[in-house]
């Protein structure tokens, strides 16, 4: 962790908010803005849940500290069902009604990309939650993420099946944004890597039966079969697969990156192999490594309240204390300060890596951030 003064490591480690930020001129009593707008329900809210309860629970808890500098967090939060739809309502009563400084999530990548154009058109910081490489590339000026992207992820799942050996993949993935974008940049990476895409079966993200994709991939050639998608789908993959014998190596994206999907495939999970953040498997990492402290931290102070983490929870602790040390930084409510420290960030030491922003870099993690995880016992472990 460099040696400037670090939000991240007095506010959420030390918990020792209070005094950090002079903020100029602004008056005492107008409160930090934070907006968000999470699928707390619908398809996605195993990834909404975690993402809200996480940034509710560091804003109270900064709060009853005093707040930073005598100014308070207010968290104005909309539920968008799942729905990009209502996404881009929220996101407009954002920002023309409740005038917030900085928004942190959309969930999804379809969400997050319908909101883009209102947050750079009346030029709000926006940090998003999601998946799809779309939102930061090309860069856009006011748009941020903290996730690893499909693109990342299906490099990484490259690379380890490369080194397995595999040469001839079977693709499957769901009728979302984010699975869209995942099936798009696995399809032109593959090349790169040596390997061919012998299968390309997509799923209504609302199906509950796969058997038919899966047996047209059986019948193919295919050494190793890839799913991007997230919700319920995946978990139905997994299992349909092994129901109908398919023994193949079977990898899924960050996107099922909780225990929630180890609990829908159930058995059918074992030996699935996925990246995903260092989040998961905290406790296994060596001493030396520098997430370890933050990632435990966050991981023992979230189950202790709400039960077992996941790295969507993550994303939201990443996103969320990006935003206050830009404003520390910044010193200023200003949203154009703001949105100039975001992209200043550097040696961040956060659940999704070590993120280092620029001007051509609006994530800031390479693939060393990734971790390529395996289901055994339904538990994760590192397989590298």
């Amino acid at each position: 962790m460099s040696g400037r003064r670090t939000f991240l490591k007095k506010a959420s480690i030390c918990v020792a908010a209070a005094g950090l930020l002079g903020l100029g001129g602004v008056q005492a009593a107008e409160p930090i803005r934070i907006g968000s707008v999470l699928s707390v329900t619908g398809p996605a809210s195993f990834l909404g849940d975690p993402e809200l309860k996480t940034l509710q629970m560091y804003v109270d808890e900064i709060n009853a500290k005093g707040g930073i500098d005598g100014h308070k967090i207010e968290l104005i939060h909309y539920d968008d069902g799942s729905d990009a739809k209502k996404a881009v309502n929220f996101v407009k009563r954002l920002i023309q009604r409740d005038k917030v400084h900085v928004i942190v999530g959309g969930t999804t990548s379809g969400a997050s990309l319908a909101m883009i154009p209102e947050a750079e058109g009346a030029g709000v910081p926006f940090i998003s939650l999601a998946g799809s490489v779309k939102i930061v590339e090309p860069v856009k000026k006011w748009v941020f993420k903290t996730p690893h992207t499909d693109k990342m992820a299906a490099a990484k799942i490259f690379e380890d099946m490369r080194r397995r050996g595999i040469k001839k993949v079977a693709l499957i993935s769901g009728s979302g944004g984010f699975d869209k974008s995942g099936r798009a940049e696995s399809l032109a990476l593959a090349p790169e890597y040596g390997i061919e895409i012998v299968a390309d079966e997509t799923y209504n993200n609302k199906d509950t039966d796969m058997t038919a994709q899966l047996t047209r991939i059986r019948a193919t050639d295919a050494e190793a079969i890839l799913n991007f998608g997230f919700g319920t789908g995946p978990a139905i993959v997994t299992k349909n697969a092994r129901q109908l014998g398919i023994d193949l190596p079977l990898y899924q994206s960050h996107g099922v990156a909780s225990k929630k999907f180890i609990e829908l495939a159930g058995e059918a999970a074992e030996g699935v192999r996925l990246p995903a953040a260092a989040l998961l498997v905290a406790e296994k990492l060596p001493d030396n490594d520098p997430q370890k402290p933050v990632l435990l931290a966050y991981k023992r102070k979230y189950e202790a309240k709400y039960g077992p983490v996941s790295t969507f929870g993550g994303h939201a602790y990443d996103g969320l204390f990006i935003a206050l040390e830009a404003i520390d930084r910044a010193n200023s409510l200003d949203r154009a300060k703001i949105r100039d420290e975001i992209e200043r960030t550097r040696g961040f030491v956060g659940t999704g890596g070590v993120f280092n922003m620029s001007p051509e870099d609006h994530l800031g993690l390479d693939l060393s951030a990734f971790r390529m995880l395996e289901i055994r016992n339904g538990d994760w472990v590192l397989v590298e």
